[in-house]
């Protein structure tokens, strides 16, 4: 049993899918290994979220440690969002998961075209 800032978690693993599981974060944190960003910035970079899930997800990734959010005083306001050393740390884990994917890909769309050359070697022949 892990206590994590009042929660109970079973496994490390339950606790590192709270921290950066859902849709976006690990995108966020991707993108924020690359370069400070601002909000508008990251919101063109992610075409598919909502302005208030974006808004939540860094929230909660400042909230966790894993995010940075830093606020210029100036008009018109300016926030610019950067990864913390936690959330530094995470940029190989989240290389190896991409290589992970890549490799799944790789091999999904060599044995589909592999299941079509023989699906298609198969068929009778037209005489």
């Amino acid at each position: 049993m892990i206590e994590y800032k009042g929660a109970s978690y079973q496994c490390s693993m339950e606790l590192t899918l709270s921290l950066i599981g859902g849709k976006w974060k690990c995108i966020i944190i991707w993108y924020l290994g690359e370069n400070t960003l601002r909000f508008c910035e990251l919101k063109r970079k992610l075409p598919g979220v909502t302005q208030r899930m974006l808004t939540l997800q860094l929230r909660e990734l400042e909230n966790d440690g894993l995010v940075i959010r830093k606020i210029f005083v100036q008009v018109p306001p300016k926030v610019e969002y950067s990864l913390t050393d936690a959330g530094k740390r995470l940029i190989p884990v989240l290389s190896k998961l991409s290589e992970w994917a890549l490799n799944c890909y790789t091999t999904y769309t060599t044995y589909t075209a592999d299941a079509v050359t023989i699906s298609s070697s198969q068929r009778p022949s037209e005489e």
